[in-house]
């Protein structure tokens, strides 16, 4: 099957340069599009055989969140949640998109929903993919910074496979490659920031204010979203469908690819 990737390109929004991956192939601009935001150290390129499959059915663009990959970076810029929430408002105005699919993994997730609260316009859907619950009061998010700051000075020093492999032992070869040539742009003061606010800032308190069909997809081997956060996400939003990849952690398309695509069921309107 032809690839559906189209081009990378950056745009100016929220006053910073933004880059970002297109998919779609060339029925791209007949289709729903379907912005993607990933997580805290995953730049976009990495998202790239997740995209290449979504850009079959829709008009797929993937975000690198500020202080990732190719997009603004630095130390005079802002990474709170809100301002990162800002950028994916901006972006999607920027572009002139409408009826978006709106999905983002793990920070991804908590940025697009706080992107809903925040006003962004032109939303169709929200797909939140395991976000971390954690914030004040509540259970910590299971990952540890360490494993995050060291692999990205690691790979700013040269990072080799058998590095990379220490952190993400069951990735395949190509995963870990593609990882090591490009988690060092991720800009650490931006990967601390956003670590932090997993605990300091809680998103439940978005939850209410989301109007349009929203799903939640947890990885079933990640103890990320228990079943007592179920519970809560639901009481807060009633509306909202949860799913499961019962067979993925947190990582839930590199763990599990076709597991990753059938949770969504068919909540996108068509089978992935």
């Amino acid at each position: 099957m032809s690839s559906t990737y189209l081009y990378g390109a950056h745009v100016r929004a929220n006053g910073i340069r933004q880059h970002y991956l297109r998919y779609g192939g060339e029925a791209s601009a007949t289709r729903q599009p379907l912005v993607l935001i990933p997580g805290i150290t995953s730049p976009a390129v990495t998202w790239g055989f997740v995209a290449e499959r979504l850009g079959r059915h829709f008009d797929t663009y993937v975000l690198d969140v500020r202080g990732r990959g190719l997009s603004a970076s630095g130390p005079e810029l802002a990474y709170d949640t809100d301002t990162c929430a800002d950028d994916v408002s901006a972006f999607i105005e920027a572009l002139g998109l409408e009826n978006v699919i709106l999905a983002g993994h793990s920070m991804g997730a908590r940025f697009a929903l706080r992107a809903m609260t925040r006003g962004a316009a032109g939303i169709d859907k929200l797909v939140l993919i395991d976000p971390p619950v954690s914030g004040p009061g509540r259970r910590e998010y299971p990952s540890k910074l360490p494993w995050y700051v060291d692999s990205i000075r690691d790979c700013i020093q040269g990072a080799d496979l058998d590095t990379m492999r220490r952190y993400c032992p069951t990735w395949s070869e190509e995963q870990l490659r593609l990882r090591a040539e490009w988690l060092h742009t991720c800009y650490e003061p931006a990967i601390v920031q956003a670590f932090e606010e997993f605990h300091s800032v809680d998103i439940h308190q978005d939850l209410p204010g989301v109007s349009v069909p929203t799903l939640l997809m947890c990885a079933g081997k990640g103890g990320v979203i228990q079943e007592q956060d179920r519970a809560e996400v639901r009481d807060l939003l009633p509306s909202i469908r949860i799913t499961t990849a019962d067979q993925a952690g947190h990582m839930i398309p590199w763990d599990d690819y076709e597991g990753f695509f059938a949770a969504f069921e068919d909540f996108l309107g068509t089978e992935l």
